[in-house]
């Protein structure tokens, strides 16, 4: 008999160097265009799960790749439901504006990598996904959306989660959600 496929996730990691101190006047078109973004993305169709700072309401104040830099680490049900919201929301009108807050990149920026559902990754775990895509390339370990695999590909390099190690619902390893839709998180 064989053994069934184990499900998997999409997660996400992107890193932006600022152009200036977050609390700058000239980051603050970017500030705030956080709260709708991350509220649009905590009801977008295949969303997870994102990272937000302990106690805060997103990502900003996390600096684990340098004081200027801010990062932004999500999982997705599918590629698709992650492009969807990156290229096809109002996601896009902020990415399009990048330049105004944040430096040109000169290497990997973005990284994507598959995890078992259920798996929640660390900082650590999706700085060193980014690094290996940036000295190695693209793999199913590390790739992009121009150079994407399937969890089927990498499923190899997925690591085996536990039943009881596994969040279950798809709900219970969303970030949690504030009160009131001006306090959502960064994505």
């Amino acid at each position: 008999m064989t053994k069934p496929a184990q499900a998997a996730h999409l997660a996400q990691l992107n890193v932006a160097t600022l152009l200036h101190p977050i609390d700058d006047p000239r980051i603050a078109p970017f500030v705030q265009a956080l709260d709708p973004v991350n509220a649009a993305a905590d009801e977008a169709p295949g969303f997870v799960w994102r990272l937000v700072g302990e106690g805060e309401s997103d990502a900003t104040g996390l600096r684990p790749a340098g004081e200027d830099v801010i990062v932004n680490l999500s999982v997705w049900e599918s590629r698709e439901s992650l492009w969807d919201f990156a290229y096809r929301s109002g996601h896009l009108e902020v990415m399009r504006r990048r330049r105004e807050w944040f430096e040109r990149h000169v290497e990997a920026h973005m990284v994507l990598w598959w995890v078992p559902a259920g798996h929640l990754p660390t900082v650590g775990e999706a700085l060193d996904r980014l690094t290996e895509l940036r000295e190695h390339g693209p793999s199913p370990r590390a790739f992009t959306f121009a150079s994407s695999y399937t969890a089927t590909d990498a499923a190899q390099h997925l690591p085996l989660v536990q039943p009881e190690q596994a969040v279950v619902p798809a709900q219970a390893v969303r970030s949690p959600r504030p009160e009131s839709a001006d306090k959502s998180a960064v994505v």
